[in-house]
């Protein structure tokens, strides 16, 4: 089947009981035992429960995977992907990492012995000589938060096979249907659930999608270890959402890139961060192994004072931390998402002050310029 029909389809079959074309949300903590040791399958929610099986089966068909875990937030997901390592392991991580990573690595689990590096990971180069003998896992995000770098998976993949390294990519910018890095040779795909699969800005949740039988056996024994599991009511929202994913992601591209290219062409702008753009130093190997550009761009206008005059006089934009719904979203990554990474590090990596990122939604964009356009005339 399609993408689109799977994405409607797998785990959204009708209400076996009823027949209703949207299966119930399963509000209940516990299930009632048929007799001592005898269950239909489930006995307490936050080991499994049937919302969360459903989308789970989705997810897993939707990227490609053996097996897929729903969490209660995106960074649930990716703390649950760390504990698979051991104290004294170390990890390559993209340098331009988003701020909730970077905060869980150098302010959490280092204390419990985990060693890392933040490497230019689209530099295989790079990224091969920050390799130790006690290396174990490299952690990519592509496009980069909020820099928009890419990392080339199939090249990060093959040097992951030949040191014996599990490939963790964070999809949450683009997406399944823009990218599916397990058809690339990844092990270990995550999202925020609350970004594009969800795509309504109404639940918050993470996910993990695994290629391996072993990784999904040892990453379902944290889940319900650690009770991250995600809830019925917010599992039945993203299975809605997943629904129009295939429609909302055509928009969100033809979005994104119509707004990129009126924000290189516009004086007040110094640089346009976007994959799409011929402009973009990475925009081939985007084109290899992306189906879409997507709807992030980021921006840099040059100082503080001029994004915030920008960022105070958008009126159809709305100044918010998050991404990925269908509503537009800005934010100032220094000040907002990436707040918790020094600012010596932020303005290494490329996150100045001037930077603002952009979550072009799917509205009329001829809207979206004339709001852009009036809030960059007043920068």
């Amino acid at each position: 089947m399609g993408f689109a029909t799977d994405a409607i389809h797998v785990g959204q079959e009708p209400d076996s009981a009823t027949g209703a074309i949207v299966a119930p949300i399963y509000q209940t903590s516990t299930y009632v035992q048929e007799e001592l040791g005898k269950t239909k399958g489930y006995d307490y929610a936050r080991t499994a429960h049937p919302n969360r099986q459903a989308l789970e089966r989705c997810l897993a068909k939707l990227e490609g995977g053996h097996t897929a875990y729903a969490f209660t937030s995106g960074m649930a997901a990716i703390d649950s992907v760390f504990r698979l390592l051991r104290p004294g392991d170390h990890l390559v991580v993209s340098r331009a990492v988003y701020g909730g990573v970077y905060r869980l690595l150098t302010q959490l689990l280092n204390q419990f012995g985990l060693e890392f590096d933040f490497v230019d990971t689209s530099d295989v180069g790079a990224t091969t000589r920050a390799i130790r003998p006690a290396t174990r896992m490299i952690y990519i995000e592509t496009p980069t938060n909020p820099t928009m770098i890419i990392t080339d998976i199939a090249a990060t993949a093959q040097l992951a096979r030949e040191r014996n390294l599990t490939l963790v990519v964070d999809n949450t910018f683009l997406s399944p249907y823009c990218q599916q890095p397990l058809a690339l040779g990844a092990h270990i795909v995550v999202h925020s659930m609350t970004k594009y699969l969800n795509g309504h800005s109404d639940a918050v949740g993470g996910a993990v999608i695994l290629a391996r039988p072993e990784d999904a056996e040892r990453i379902y024994f944290l889940q319900r270890s650690a009770g991250a599991g995600l809830a019925p009511m917010d599992c039945w929202l993203v299975a809605r959402g997943i629904k129009t994913l295939a429609v909302r992601m055509e928009q969100h591209n033809r979005n994104g890139m119509a707004i990129a290219q009126f924000l290189e062409g516009h004086p007040k702008v110094r640089r346009v961060h976007y994959p799409g753009l011929s402009s973009h130093p990475q925009h081939e190997l985007a084109v290899r192994q992306q189906r879409g550009f997507g709807a992030m761009i980021s921006f840099d206008l040059g100082a503080l004072d001029a994004a915030r005059r920008l960022l105070n006089h958008v009126r159809l934009c709305s100044l918010a931390e998050s991404l990925g719904g269908v509503e537009t979203l800005i934010s100032h990554p220094g000040l907002m998402t990436h707040a918790s990474i020094p600012p010596e590090i932020r303005e290494k990596v490329g996150i100045t002050e001037g930077l603002v990122r952009i979550s072009v939604g799917i509205e009329d964009v001829e809207d979206l310029k004339a709001d852009l356009d009036y809030a960059l005339a007043r920068v």
